[in-house]
């Protein structure tokens, strides 16, 4: 392992309580406003984005600060045309053999089905891995700790960024998503998390019209 990095003064800002508030529900307005898109347009995503919300994720914060994630960008067509096969062949078996009843029933009200085809529509599909470990330059191993956790506040991380930048996106887990390695071209202590999906909503599309539950219905204060 490396050193012990430099401690340094903690950049800060502190806000007036009334500014607070205001970024606060700002904020929480525009987050309210994101709704999961099934209905892509091909057009492109403006150059620099896609990598300027990949840096938002990568300031999340980590176990040990090891940050135990990759983010591949797949913006190529042919890619995106086998990723959506291979995820549809998986959902087939999802839908036809491996979902139990109860979960058919939940995802039944949205109307999702095995077809996929805004993993070829959508010009930009982000596959999150999650690593067991990380590599040294030596080949040593550095075990990583909170995995889960870390890759999944980075997800939220770029999926709000995502929604900042004026992006719709849609979270795909195909089950199981193994393929994704080799499709990709990852190592094996990679972790397929999710897929992330981004671009411009369709002409014309729609969304569930669903509500959220008030903040004393998911909170508690002791």
């Amino acid at each position: 392992m490396s050193d012990s990095p430099p401690f340094v003064p903690l950049a800060f800002d502190r806000l007036a309580p009334g500014e607070m508030q205001t970024r606060a529900a700002v904020f929480y307005a525009a987050m309210n406003r994101r709704r999961t898109v099934r209905h892509f347009s091909p057009e492109p995503v403006p150059d620099g984005v896609v990598e300027d919300v990949l840096r938002t994720a990568g300031t999340a914060p980590s176990g040990a600060h090891l940050q135990p994630w990759h983010f591949v960008v797949v913006r190529d067509g042919e890619t995106r045309r086998q990723l959506r096969t291979l995820a549809e062949e998986e959902e087939r078996a999802f839908y036809s053999e491996r979902a139990p009843q109860e979960w058919l029933d939940a995802l039944a009200p949205l109307g999702t089905d095995a077809d996929k085809p805004f993993l070829e529509t959508a010009p930009v599909v982000i596959a999150v891995f999650a690593q067991s470990f990380g590599l040294l330059p030596d080949g040593r191993r550095v075990k990583h700790y909170y995995v889960s956790e870390s890759v999944g506040i980075a997800v939220g991380f770029l999926l709000a960024a995502l929604h900042t930048a004026g992006l719709a996106t849609l979270t795909h887990t195909p089950s199981p998503m193994g393929f994704l390695n080799e499709l990709l071209d990852r190592p094996s202590h990679e972790r397929p998390y999710l897929l992330v999906v981004a671009g411009y909503p369709a002409e014309g599309a729609t969304v569930p019209d669903l509500s959220r539950p008030a903040l004393d219905a998911f909170t508690t204060v002791v």
